[in-house]
């Protein structure tokens, strides 16, 4: 059984893969972290890349990867300083999940700078941070040993672009010294994706495909964190998924099957997948062996074309879970109807 998540499958995926509603952002159950008390036990975190040892409780955090940003908002603290993500942003030039909840907050939009292999370090430096998440990303021992001496420093547990979502809030709890705080946080995530459930979904099957380029086709498997997302809605993952395994992407979470093998996916009654850009779409739908694909066929698919809307139903946490979730519904109801 996988449960990793992973982050990014090229630099394609990378930037493609990557709820809170207009009036669930900076809700007083995902602001507890701010209502608690303001003691502090130091805490020392191991991860992949080295120890983080947190002695104070910090003020001001700088964030890298997905998620992180999210969660460190919903325990109370908005972080001086995020990694851009042109792809998944609006006209705010942010997630507009992040730029909705720190504008209720009335805080200050935190300041952005280049991330992944053009981490710009000379900008970290001047937020002077004295924490920097990055339990979701892709960071290297290189940069790692150039953060840690800026402050402390939380990589990923094992390898890039691996957590699973409630591990990822529970290290960021951990270090910003709101443990309780970020267990009722995974809690209220479980008890959104269980309320948005339908059980009309619970004999429909689907699978999670991507592109990287014409002629291959992808399958994510069931640990990956937008499979989980839907399956939470009450749909059920193709078995095929579970046959997958010689094609397994290390670091993905997914089985890089190609189109050739397009054919397994005939038992899918829904097929949910994402493209690039409008070029990417139209040259992949292009495909004979992709159009053959049954659900595709028959129109039974789900593919977001708002850039902000695939990232946030790619990733779990206590901002992009409700802002997801009611959008994700009428799509896959739009879908169902065609089978």
């Amino acid at each position: 059984m996988r449960t990793r998540h992973r982050g990014g499958i090229a630099a394609f995926l990378t930037a493609a893969a990557l709820v809170l509603s207009a009036c669930g952002a900076g809700s007083d159950s995902q602001e507890a972290g701010a209502a608690t008390g303001t003691s502090f036990e130091p805490v020392t975190i191991e991860h992949a890349l080295g120890t983080a040892e947190i002695t104070e409780k910090p003020e001001r955090i700088v964030t890298l990867g997905q998620g992180s940003t999210e969660t460190a908002i919903a325990l109370g603290t908005v972080p001086v300083g995020i990694e851009e993500y042109p792809w998944g942003s609006d006209d705010t030039g942010y997630m507009p999940w992040i730029y909705e909840a720190v504008t209720k907050k009335g805080a200050d939009l935190p300041k952005q700078f280049t991330g992944s292999t053009e981490l710009d370090v000379e900008a970290i430096v001047e937020l002077e941070p004295d924490l920097i998440l990055a339990p979701w990303s892709g960071v290297t021992q290189e940069q790692y040993d150039l953060l840690k001496d800026i402050a402390p420093t939380i990589a990923y547990p094992e390898t890039a672009w691996t957590i699973t979502w409630d591990e990822q809030i529970r290290t960021i709890g951990k270090a910003m010294g709101r443990s309780a705080d970020a267990e009722k946080l995974v809690s209220t995530i479980r008890t959104q994706l269980s309320e948005a459930a339908r059980p009309e979904y619970k004999d429909i099957t689907f699978s999670y495909i991507y592109n990287s380029g014409p002629g291959t086709l992808g399958v994510f498997f069931k640990g990956e964190q937008r499979v989980a997302m839907v399956s939470a809605l009450g749909l059920t993952v193709d078995p095929v998924v579970d046959t997958l395994d010689q094609w397994e992407v290390k670091g993905t979470d997914s089985a890089a099957i190609g189109l050739e093998n397009a054919d397994k996916l005939k038992d899918s009654d829904l097929i949910f997948t994402f493209y690039s850009d409008a070029a990417n779409r139209k040259e992949i739908e292009a495909q004979k062996l992709y159009r053959q694909i049954p659900a595709i066929k028959r129109g039974s698919v789900v593919a977001p074309t708002e850039q902000p809307f695939v990232t946030a139903s790619s990733i779990i946490n206590p901002l992009t879970v409700p802002w997801a979730l009611e959008r994700f519904v009428p799509l896959i109801d739009e879908a169902v109807d065609q089978l």
